[in-house]
């Protein structure tokens, strides 16, 4: 079996979600959406696909790298292709992103779970086939009913727990948020959640990424105080000394690095620093899973736990073929937004939650998206 050919197909999808100046997502009017597929396809017919922003696999990336790399090889040798990809990455002037390489390794685990008839999580380890949900929520805004006020985030929490999730996520404000950052409006909302949603439930906060090292400590006290289970990002993540720091001030855990670059090399430098108390890597950010499973494994060497970060379908194959790995993160969620509506690409969630909050695992070959070809064909705006 060999990769005969790699294509990118970059189709349109409604949503509801947009994008503020800083990156940062919110509800808003229902626009077109762009998405891309990257499919790999082999000399026996068999095919692995995975999904990514357009900008991240447009053709010349598949044409400089991907094609040149991956055509002609055996789809099941991963980590080998992984590495003769990852080695293009230093000369390719930032092209070559820790993103795409996560699309293209996605799109090879997914070939091989289906021309293996099984689901990836059961190829990569199989340790469960379900796993508890945080609600994650999108970060604050000024939108009123929505998450504007710390009585908003209360609200929304309980109604995030009669859904069934027994630990929340909260990420505040931030810019271009009018009065963002303010530490004691983060403490304010911390607060009308705890009291909202009880002691039994546990809670996480993920700040405004570029507060000062006073300003976090000041944060991470009253967490502490309000027995929240980890602090996330409240910082540049490329002060690892600054994490060093602000671990060694407080008993409430540390998590990170979440959006650091480096993939697991980085995380290691985090481990034997002190900067965290829980390791973080995701698949999208991490380089794919490959990468993400050596965090994983690291962490658990020294007897930490690995958050994954984000959801989807790679993401949940990991936390499901893992110990060292308490939560799946489900969202990003909002009072004006349906996160059980299924994307128009799909035919089903790929992270389907109970009563009870677990997210059970599709038991489909490869990772598990139901994906709807003819909706994309129809939605289709180019091929490359």
């Amino acid at each position: 079996m060999k990769i005969e050919h790699i294509r990118g197909t970059e189709f349109t999808f409604p949503t509801r979600r947009s994008v503020d100046a800083a990156g940062h997502s919110h509800p808003g009017p229902e626009t077109l959406g762009r998405m891309a597929m990257i499919t790999v396809t082999t000399d026996d017919g068999h095919q692995g696909h995975a999904f990514g922003a357009p900008e991240v696999v447009r053709k010349y990336v598949l044409d400089a790298y991907a094609r040149k790399v991956l055509v002609g090889r055996d789809p099941l040798q991963r980590e080998q292709l992984w590495h003769d990809l990852e080695h293009w990455q230093r000369g390719s002037a930032g092209q070559l992103t820790d993103r795409a390489l996560a699309v293209f390794e996605q799109a090879l685990w997914d070939l091989a779970g289906r021309a293996l008839n099984t689901p990836v999580y059961k190829l990569i380890g199989g340790y469960r086939d379900k796993v508890p949900a945080y609600g994650s929520t999108m970060c604050g805004d000024e939108l009123k009913g929505g998450l504007s006020t710390p009585d908003e985030y209360a609200t929304f929490a309980r109604k995030l727990v009669d859904r069934g999730y027994k630990a929340i996520k909260l990420h505040t404000w931030m810019p271009p948020v009018s009065f963002a950052p303010d530490p004691g409006m983060d403490i304010k909302a911390c607060a009308a959640v705890r009291e909202a949603v009880g002691p039994d439930i546990e809670l996480m906060l993920d700040g405004y990424h570029n507060y000062s090292r006073t300003d976090a400590l000041r944060i991470g006290r009253a967490l502490e105080k309000l027995g929240f289970s980890w602090f996330e990002e409240m910082m540049n993540e490329q002060s690892m000394a600054s994490y060093t720091w602000l671990s060694g001030q407080l008993d409430i855990p540390v998590i990170g690095p979440e959006s650091l670059s480096g993939k697991h090399h980085s995380r290691a430098d985090w481990v034997q620093a002190g900067a965290c108390d829980i390791l973080r890597a995701g698949v999208a950010g991490s380089g794919g899973i490959g990468p993400t499973l050596k965090v994983a494994h690291l962490a658990e060497s020294f007897g930490m736990n690995c958050e994954v970060h984000g959801n989807g379908a790679a993401n949940l194959a990991v936390c499901a073929a893992i110990k060292n790995c308490r939560w799946y993160e489900r969202g990003l969620l909002h009072p004006f937004l349906e996160y059980d509506d299924v994307p128009a690409y799909l035919r089903s969630l790929p992270d389907p939650m109970d009563s009870d909050g677990y997210v059970h695992l599709s038991q489909q070959p490869g990772l598990g998206e139901d994906i709807d070809f003819d909706y994309i064909a129809a939605h289709t705006v180019s091929s490359y």
